[in-house]
Formats: structure tokens, sequence, C-alpha cells
């Protein structure tokens, strides 16, 4: 009897005890999203292409110095391939990155991943709405919060892209955009229209899938070193990264405060 009271005596004291706080979010200059477009029209060769630029990126000298040289020398990185409104998976879960090596880790992890999604359509405002759900749901603090969304093509699919970026944009997130000009080559425009948003926003456009290696090297830079382009519109391969810039001189800004629809 005296077993069972003491059982229920501790049983009761484990309820009233108070609860464990939740462990604290590890805290990185940026939370950044890969949203990979793996639709119809992005072939096996093309989605190849995207795969080793975002791996190559990430051995790249420069985007390694972007990143250590932030208030908390570290970022935190996830990817996803989507498609349809419904369609997403996520394929580099949370990973952080604070030097070399693990940038090269990173790097290693991306060049192994493997094409999840072949069709669906096209939903860029699902692809926000779910890189959304990921960045609630990470286990990093970034000071800032950013989706970096690539893709050939416009919405066809979901709710329209304005709304998701919209709400992502009020809630604090920044939406930066890589158009490629292979299949629709009014697309950066598009982009520039519906889905790039928030404080600095930019997008880099490449030409092709040829030109997204240096695209995405671009375009990381800036991001994790939060400098804007000297344009909002940059064409890759023509225009320079900030920090190839003769004397590091940062150029003029030209942020987009607010959705870039609603931008003079």
């Amino acid at each position: 009897m005296r077993k069972w009271q003491a059982l229920a005596i501790a049983c009761c004291a484990a309820c009233l005890a108070p609860a464990r706080p939740a462990a604290a979010q590890t805290p990185v200059d940026l939370q950044l999203v890969l949203a990979v477009d793996a639709s119809g029209s992005v072939n096996q060769t093309r989605f190849e292409l995207q795969r080793q630029g975002y791996a190559a990126a990430f051995r790249d000298r420069r985007v390694i110095a972007a990143v250590t040289a932030g208030a908390h020398g570290a970022i935190a990185v996830a990817m996803v391939q989507w498609t349809g409104p419904t369609l997403h998976v996520v394929v580099v879960d949370w990973t952080l990155v604070h030097d070399a090596a693990s940038a090269n880790v990173l790097a290693d992890t991306i060049g192994r991943v493997q094409r999840q999604l072949f069709r669906g359509g096209t939903s860029l405002s699902g692809a926000i709405d779910f890189a959304m759900t990921m960045l609630a749901q990470s286990p990093y603090r970034g000071d800032r919060r950013v989706i970096d969304i690539s893709g050939d093509g416009s919405n066809n699919s979901g709710r329209p892209a304005t709304d998701a970026r919209d709400e992502a944009v009020k809630a604090g997130v920044v939406i930066n955009g890589l158009p490629i000009l292979a299949v629709e080559p009014g697309l950066d425009a598009w982009y520039r229209d519906n889905v790039v948003g928030g404080p600095g926003s930019f997008m880099v456009v490449a030409q092709n899938f040829d030109a997204f290696a240096d695209a995405i090297v671009h375009k990381l830079i800036n991001e994790i070193a939060m400098r804007e382009p000297a344009s909002s519109n940059i064409m890759a391969g023509l225009v320079p990264a900030i920090d190839d810039v003769p004397g590091g001189q940062k150029p003029p800004v030209d942020a987009r405060d607010k959705p870039a629809h609603d931008a003079n």
C-alpha cells in the first residue's frame, strides 16, 4: 500500500511541476529557404544544372566570406523542391553553416540530392506558403528570414502568387527571385511584379539554365551579406556581385520596401 501511495504522490508531483521551457532557438544572421523548381518544364539536364549550381555556390570563397562576416558568423539553410500547390519535398533539412568546412558539407549534401518531383504544375504561391511553414518550424532564429525561389515559369496553379507573397512580406519575410528565362522570355517582369517582395528584396535573372551557376553565386553573396545590388533586376553574367566590385564599394541601393506591385 505504501508503495502505491508513494507512486501516486510522485505522479501528482510530476503533474504539478512547471513545464520545462522550450529549447532556445540557435541565433543566426540569416534563415534561408532555397525553393527549387522541379516542375515538368525542368528536364533532368536542367535540374542537374540547378543542383550543381547551388552546390558550387556554397564552395565559393566569396559566399563563405559573406557567411562568416555576419554578427553571428553563421546562417541556417534548408532546401525544398516544389511543383504544384501541395507538392513539396524537403531535400535538405535545416543546416548550420558557419565556416568553410560546414559550407562544404552543405555543398556535398546538395550535390547528392536526387530529384523527388517531376510534374504537378507550377505553383509559386504553394512554394512560398510551404517555405513559410519551414521557417516557422526551424530550430534556428534568424535576424533575417529569406525565401530564395528559382524557377522557369509563372504561377499556373494554386492561389495567386501575389497573395502568398504579400502575406510573407507582412510577416517580415523577404522573397528574392531567380527567374530562368529558358521557357518564358518575359518571366523576369512577372517575378518582379508577383514574387519578389520585402525590404531590400531583389532578383537575379539567368538567361538560361547554363547561366544558373553564376546567377546563384551572385545572388547568395548579396543575400547573405544583406547588400542590395545596384539594380533590383540583375542579368547574370553582366553585372558583378558586390564583392567583385573593385575596392568593395557598395553601389546605390534599389531596395523594395514593400510588395513589388506597390513599388514606385
